[in-house]
């Protein structure tokens, strides 16, 4: 019995103290000098560029020193609001799209002419959309993307510079 007693006080002696929580508070306290040493280091302009923030608030003022761009040269063209039928093997659901073109104003009659060839170019690639291509996130992305290259194709490059999606329902 006095063997055990003597071995355990032994095992107790050799086992290394642990350091408590000295650790942990030495780490917290070089991650928030880190954290405060990067904060200086962006703001005083040493990383990330030379200008600060209130320059760049400066430059965008309208002031007489500094004239903000004019707007390019653009119109909108509405297209007709188009209910497509998407089916399924389950279930049949519908989508309700709207759309405007964004054309520079010399070319906002070409486009105009075009638009009955424009609606049937979006009609058909709506339709060739299958039911689950909607669950992705960046359907939306795909789609302006899509639709802006066959518009393009169509209308003529340089005519038509951006699709904008004005509603998009799938019920």
């Amino acid at each position: 019995m006095a063997d055990a007693t003597a071995n355990a006080q032994d095992l107790e002696e050799d086992a290394p103290k642990k350091s408590g929580k000295l650790g942990l508070i030495l780490g917290v306290v070089l991650a928030l000098a880190g954290a405060g040493g990067g904060f200086y280091a962006v703001q005083s302009g040493l990383l990330g560029g030379t200008e600060s923030y209130a320059d760049d608030a400066a430059s965008d003022t309208p002031d007489g020193d500094n004239p903000v761009a004019p707007l390019p040269d653009l119109a909108f063209v509405e297209m007709d609001p188009i209910l497509i039928s998407l089916r399924d093997t389950n279930q049949s659901a519908h989508l309700r799209f709207r759309a405007q073109l964004e054309v520079a104003k010399a070319h906002m009659e070409d486009v105009k002419t075009l638009k009955p060839r424009i609606v049937d170019l979006m009609n058909g690639y709506l339709r060739a959309l299958h039911p689950s291509d909607f669950e992705d996130p960046l359907i939306l992305t795909r789609l302006r993307a899509q639709l802006l290259r066959r518009i393009q194709i169509v209308a003529g490059e340089g005519r038509v510079n951006d699709v904008l999606i004005m509603e998009f329902v799938l019920n």
